[in-house]
């Protein structure tokens, strides 16, 4: 009897464990928000696999040091034969400037023999598809790790203009905050002069503000989860038939 039979029904793909990709995400050990919202807005054929890291507040550590944790997580992922690993985590992506980045990726890919991502990669792509070279940042982070990302982002050729740090407390703040909260301080901290909006943080309710709030400030509006589930779908693109349209990520998924 052959059993041997093609699997198409999506149902039967979440039960089996079937996927057309499989996309690995590196997350501080705290994110409670990263795992659901890619979960939702994948493509149900594509699988979700997280490996967590102490390596924010009080576990953050210096480069050295993360980058063997990093290397260890990666392993792990490869080993589900993940097609791209994500290091996911905006701030910590960003602190350690390009060059930093660079030695991220490059663990992760040596250490999992996937293609490998950082959460600060996917929003440069995004800002660049989206023509974005001036632009606010709004944050639930404390001025220092603002700081930090300006300092990136400057090092690639942006120029934020201006930036709002609300400075909550993490993590169980960053949760608390609603998406009509977020779409309210956009409004606050409207510039003309800006290309548009980065909302900064793969820990918070951020990526459900962007449907509303792109039509009305009439330009795009980029966040962390949005970034990198957009990136990674670019990658995959090609296992599971082209890009997929989910309009409650704005304008970027059509780019």
């Amino acid at each position: 009897m052959n059993y041997a039979k093609p699997i198409s029904d999506l149902s039967i793909e979440r039960s089996t464990g079937y996927a057309r990709a499989r996309v690995g995400l590196i997350i501080p050990s705290s994110n409670r928000l990263s795992e659901p919202q890619f979960r939702r807005y994948l493509p149900a054929d594509v699988a979700v696999h997280v490996t967590r890291l102490r390596m924010t507040g009080k576990h953050s550590k210096a480069l050295p040091a993360l980058l063997e944790d990093v290397s260890a997580a990666a392993g792990a992922l490869g080993d589900a034969k993940c097609d791209v690993i994500v290091f996911h985590c905006t701030a910590n992506s960003m602190e350690h400037g390009p060059e930093g980045e660079r030695e991220i990726l490059l663990r992760v890919r040596e250490a999992s023999g996937a293609e490998a991502l950082s959460t600060a990669q996917a929003v440069v792509h995004a800002f660049i598809a989206s023509h974005i070279k001036k632009l606010v940042i709004l944050s639930p982070y404390q001025q220092s790790s603002n700081d930090h990302e300006k300092r990136y982002l400057a090092a690639l050729g942006f120029e934020t203009i201006h930036d709002v740090a609300l400075g909550l407390p993490p993590s169980d703040g960053y949760l608390a905050f609603p998406p009509s909260s977020w779409i309210d301080v956009a409004r606050d901290n409207l510039r003309e002069e800006a290309d548009g909006y980065f909302l900064s943080c793969t820990n918070t309710t951020q990526i459900d503000a962007i449907a509303a709030l792109e039509p009305e400030l009439g330009k795009p509006v980029i966040n962390s989860n949005q970034a990198t589930i957009w990136a990674c779908l670019k990658r995959i693109a090609d296992k599971i038939g082209g890009m997929p349209q989910v309009t409650e990520l704005g304008g970027l998924m059509r780019l």
